[in-house]
């Protein structure tokens, strides 16, 4: 019997699910510290460098690679939200313990762990596959920034032993996903939150328009843009960490007081740049402010935060953060760990008017994409929300407001477009 995989690599989680010819769908799982899951974290570690006492060890992916990185002392390079740089031409490759790795070297490196313990479980996967793609990468401003993104990740896919791959927008993956329960047709609005874009699809779906319309007809129009779940993350180190850490302070300079450079903060807020502030230069400059700051504590956590490579650690505590908001009007935020000490409550209002701008964004996108379609929110039956942002209330209210609450469908959230792909797989394209 064939089988179809369809492979979501996304920003912060990636899924692997294989579809028969029956239709029959299986996702594989990966262990992990809390137990099998079906979606393995996008991150990456690279242990220390190998000493007379420490053998060189291989880079680490995945649940692996954070059970690795919580172990270690000292700590290795971990690296978080790679797909972010897809199509950022200025990211050629970086230094890992004196050997240089490329994007497409750093993607496989997690497509390879991904693929590894996929076939442990379902049997060997074969050479085609069916990937997902946003429908604009994160920094791409012309067609050839997407082309540019798509061959990169071509090339991690072909190191991974993949020789026959297809591209489909990952909201249509998600699309498919929720037609494999329907009995009727409908014209569904699929919304994709992943960690580093928003994607809007709408597509006719159902059995009707499985026999009616080619997989290129079906869908009725895309949208999407670089604002998702890394950027409430931004939000909330903005506001609510990076002071703590020094933002908005002064250092004295000669006769002058000089602001603490901004851009410091503005690589803290982005998951996929926070590993890098630890290069030399960067750490020689935080240990001259240090002397020089008016606050100098909180320029040494900033430092202790940096030095000991603790991106992780305090991704899990915003993310524990927007989960404890997404049911509760207050919750507490805490992120402590050596010179750092941050306990402070925030509101859910609070977090709401700091991804304001975004939800505006957010919404004229979805707003423009009904206008350019033709199709007017009255004749969507259905709007099927997925990725982690798609729990965040704020969020559902906005469609809420434009479709109606009972229009409002979700379900398997993490691995709805893996599952969808594989179905997409399974199609003539």
């Amino acid at each position: 019997m064939a089988r179809h995989i369809g492979l979501d690599f996304g920003t912060t989680n990636s899924s692997l699910a294989v579809c028969g010819d029956d239709g029959k769908i299986t996702i594989a799982a990966f262990p992990s510290a809390s137990g099998p899951t079906e979606s393995l974290r996008s991150i990456l570690y690279f242990p220390p460098k190998a000493s007379t006492h420490q053998p060189a060890r291989r880079a680490l992916a995945g649940p692996l690679a954070i059970a690795r990185y919580l172990e270690d002392e000292p700590k290795g390079r971990l690296i978080q939200s790679v797909k972010s740089f897809a199509a950022n031409r200025t990211f050629t490759s970086t230094v890992i313990a004196g050997k240089p790795y490329t994007l497409a070297n750093l993607v496989s490196i997690i497509i390879k762990e991904l693929v590894t313990e996929a076939e442990q479980q379902l049997g060997a996967l074969g050479d085609q596959v069916t990937v997902g793609r946003p429908v604009h990468f994160a920094g791409a401003e012309s067609a050839d920034d997407e082309a540019f993104g798509i061959s990169r990740l071509t090339s991690a896919l072909q190191a991974c032993g993949f020789k026959h791959i297809q591209f489909e927008y990952e909201p249509v993956g998600a699309a498919y996903f929720y037609e494999s329960s329907l009995a009727s047709d409908e014209l569904v609005l699929v919304a994709d939150f992943g960690g580093g874009t928003s994607d809007f699809s709408i597509v006719r779906v159902g059995p009707g328009s499985r026999a009616r319309y080619s997989p290129a007809q079906r869908i009725v129009a895309n949208a999407g843009l670089p604002i998702a779940g890394d950027t409430f993350d931004a939000a909330i180190i903005r506001n609510l960490v990076s002071p703590h850490l020094g933002a908005g302070t002064d250092y004295q300079s000669v006769e002058k007081l000089l602001p603490v450079p901004a851009w410091l903060y503005l690589n803290l807020e982005r998951w996929h740049y926070l590993s890098f502030l630890k290069a030399p230069d960067t750490m020689r400059l935080l240990r001259s402010l240090k002397v020089q700051a008016l606050e100098s504590q909180r320029i040494l956590a900033l430092i202790h935060l940096v030095d000991n490579d603790l991106g992780y650690q305090l991704h899990r505590a915003v993310q524990a953060l927007k989960v404890a908001l997404s049911s509760d009007d207050r919750a507490q935020f805490i992120f402590e760990d050596g010179d750092i000490r941050i306990s402070q409550p925030v509101t859910r209002s609070s977090f709401e008017g700091w991804i304001d701008p975004h939800l505006k964004a957010i919404a004229k996108t979805v707003d423009d994409l009904l206008q350019t379609s033709g199709v007017p929110a009255s004749g969507i039956n259905r709007v099927f929300l997925t990725g982690g942002s798609a729990f965040v209330p704020a969020v559902r209210e906005m469609f809420a407001s434009r479709f109606g609450a009972e229009k409002l469908l979700g379900g398997s959230e993490f691995t709805s477009v893996a599952k969808g792909l594989a179905l997409r797989a399974a199609e003539a394209p």
